[in-house]
């Protein structure tokens, strides 16, 4: 799994999925605001193209930002206090400390020379306001590319509307064939029918046609998946029936808003009676989805299970949904738009809250199927499948808290998804969601137990060792009441990793031995027994006690391995090299964190990957390669300021550190010492794993890889 060197420096652009048609002159005038402006707030109606002009913007200026364009999709986001989690998601942020989430992103973003794409701002203006303007105080460097349905109302804001596209009659000079509205709707027919030809035959239908849809790009592309089945006359003529009987139903609506509604509305009505139901069901799901997702959650007696696949292909073929294929399989999405009148329809249907239950218990049996597999063979593919999963699990989530009755179902969505917070680079958003959980059940359960042992393993992953302490004690008190034994083990567990994070080795091991002495639950494996074992290595090892410290490794590795158990693996090999290091192995060391950091690269593991590029430092000084070490210790100074408290505030992984960077600076001298630790300050963590790895070039003075580093697995 190569990671190329400064990816991360070109964004995170989505890929343009259609054409793009006219819009010269507007993108021109955002090209020139926004070298003017530091904010730009693209607006207008929902549908006139604000998010696929922005995006075309994008690719065409991006290589004028050094340090990358970065996009941010808000459209699905229900609750306003994550929208700085979800932008610092989008930027890559690995952050998950306990501290002030837009002191993280100001300090990421920094000098950096960027730009930030904020799409769908509208129903969150005000936290999206705040947080930009911090921003823009705080980053001199950044400039920030908006969309909106409103203004932020920021006082140096730069408002650019997007009109609907020209029809034809708006410049009376303009031949009908090279309007942009007519444009449009031949690129997109001719995608829907092959052998569609603009012509003077049916020029002046399509010329009709786009001047009734108002220039409305969303509506236009509608209407052109019609002629699957309808000419272009047809199509007219339906529409003008359509719009005449919509004529006048709303009074308050905009002319072009009721223009939209009317054309959404007729593609409603052309969708048999089962297409419109599975449409207004859908919307209920939060970004994509697949197919198994929509079955369970939107059939019953009107839908039979069987016929969703149908259905669904329908609602494909009728650019309704749209479907997205990768590695990982197919997976179907509603357009924002057409979300938003299909929820409507849930609700006159008076469906919603039975859709949303039922959405809830879908995604709750999925976070205890992969709870339960977690620790089986398929890790990566859990992995990637959780994280595509992410929007409709924090969708099921707010549903769970916000309604009456349902907030421990919250508890057990969490909880079950421990990994997810803990393994999978969600600390910092599993600790809030916990927290908020835990405040809403506060009678004492089975369910409120391993939220507290959740709790306190998110906690120490980011470093707050008192917190993780104190979650894990009430843990065991509760647990004690209600007689969970299994939360007691846990929470013994849990407590003795806060112990050894605030260097209390005697304690550490004590608690430790028992976790381990008394887990016989194989569903314990993890976070039970494996890191407990890993962890009651590092006191060993803390103790000077090298080779029961590495015989309860060969334990731990062997049992990963039978079990197909990566991330624990990873942070056992990242044990094994310090064994080996303190053993004077350093060659072995290095093989063993090697091992751990190609693993690694398999989840967003932030956290995992920086203890294991702290021992690598140290590794290499014991080579005697500190030119290399230096750039590490660069790297890791800049990346734990993003990623939480360094080395966990561990006194024994704080103290190894210093002592890499006095044997560093000694070898060195101040002045080469200081150059290598500024180059490596200005790689980002994959750049800095792929250093580590020997995949990108060092300097020219290091000495190669000694004898025994460069031989093993995958090395």
């Amino acid at each position: 799994m190569a990671t190329p060197t400064g990816w991360r420096r070109d964004g995170n652009l989505p890929a343009e999925l259609t054409s793009f048609v006219g819009r010269t002159r507007l993108l021109a005038n955002l090209k020139r605001h926004l070298a003017e402006s530091r904010l730009v707030t693209v607006t207008g109606i929902g549908g006139v193209g604000k998010s696929r002009t922005v995006l075309r913007l994008a690719h065409q200026i991006r290589t004028q930002y050094p340090d990358g364009v970065w996009f941010a999709d808000l459209a699905r986001l229900q609750d306003a206090g994550m929208v700085k989690h979800t932008i610092a998601s989008a930027l890559g942020i690995a952050d998950q400390s306990s501290r002030n989430e837009t002191d993280s992103l100001a300090e990421w973003v920094g000098d950096r020379d960027m730009l930030l794409i904020i799409d769908t701002c509208e129903h969150l203006v005000q936290g999206c306001a705040e947080l930009i303007h911090e921003l823009l105080e705080a980053a001199p460097n950044l400039k920030v590319l908006a969309t909106s349905r409103q203004s932020l109302q920021l006082p140096y804001e730069h408002v650019v509307p997007v009109p609907p596209l020209q029809v034809p009659g708006d410049d009376p000079v303009e031949s009908l064939f090279t309007n942009e509205s007519v444009q449009l709707f031949s690129a997109r027919a001719g995608a829907v029918v092959p052998d569609f030809v603009l012509e003077e035959q049916n020029i002046a239908a399509v010329a009709e046609l786009c001047r009734r849809l108002d220039g409305i790009p969303l509506a236009i592309e509608l209407a052109a998946v019609r002629l699957r089945a309808l000419s272009v006359e047809q199509i007219l003529g339906l529409l003008a029936d359509r719009f005449s009987l919509l004529a006048g139903a709303s009074r308050t609506a905009l002319p072009r808003h009721q223009t939209l509604r009317a054309a959404i509305g007729w593609s409603h009505e052309l969708c048999e009676p089962a297409e419109r139901l599975l449409w207004a069901r859908l919307s209920v799901f939060s970004g994509d989805f697949e197919l198994d997702a929509a079955r369970f959650v939107c059939a019953d007696e009107r839908l039979p299970a069987e016929e969703i696949t149908n259905l669904v292909t329908g609602l494909v073929e009728k650019s309704i949904l749209m479907i997205r294929s990768n590695h990982a399989g197919v997976r179907y999405k509603l357009i924002d738009t057409l979300a938003e009148y299909g929820e409507e329809w849930l609700d006159k249907l008076g469906q919603t809250q039975d859709l949303r239950h039922r959405h809830l218990a879908y995604y709750l049996n999925l976070a205890q199927r992969s709870e339960d597999a977690w620790s089986g063979p398929r890790q990566v593919y859990w992995f990637i499948r959780m994280r595509q999963e992410h929007d409709n699990v924090r969708l099921a989530l707010e549903h769970a808290l916000r309604t009456p009755g349902e907030s421990v179902l919250a508890l057990r969505l969490l909880s079950s998804l421990w990994f997810m917070w803990v393994c999978c680079g969600f600390q910092r958003e599993g600790r809030l969601y916990l927290e908020r959980a835990l405040e809403a059940n506060r009678a004492v359960s089975k369910e409120r137990c391993k939220a507290l042992w959740v709790l306190s393993y998110v906690r120490s992953a980011q470093g707050d060792s008192v917190g993780a302490l104190d979650a894990a004690e009430r843990c065991s008190k509760e647990a004690v009441r209600v007689g969970d034994s299994r939360a007691v083990i846990l929470a013994s567990k849990m407590q003795g990793t806060a112990a050894v994070l605030q260097g209390d080795l005697q304690k550490a091991s004590a608690l430790l031995g028992v976790a381990i002495e008394f887990n016989t639950d194989n569903k314990e494996l993890n976070p039970g027994l494996l890191p407990a074992i890993v962890e009651l290595s590092l006191v060993l090892s803390a103790q000077g006690e090298f080779n029961e410290a590495e015989s309860l490794l060969q334990d731990c590795l062997q049992v990963c391995k039978e079990r197909g158990e990566l991330w624990v693996g990873s942070y056992a090999q990242w044990a094994m090299s310090l064994t080996k290091l303190a053993t004077g192995r350093a060659g072995d060391a290095l093989q063993s964190a090697r091992e751990a950091l190609r693993v690694k690269r398999h989840f967003h593991d932030t956290l995992g990957t920086l203890l294991v590029l702290e021992t690598t430092a140290r590794i290499f000084t014991a080579l005697g390669r500190e030119p290399l070490a230096a750039r590490l210790l660069g790297a890791l100074q800049q990346n734990w300021k993003t990623a939480g408290l360094p080395m966990l505030g561990a006194p024994f992984m704080t103290s190894d550190h210093d002592q890499c960077v006095k044997e560093c600076q000694k070898a060195m001298g101040e002045r080469l010492y200081a150059q290598a630790l500024g180059d490596g300050a200005r790689l980002d963590l994959d750049e800095a794993s792929a250093l580590a790895l020997g995949e990108l070039d060092a300097s020219e003075n290091d000495p190669a890889d000694p004898p025994g580093a460069a031989s093993g697995p995958g090395t």
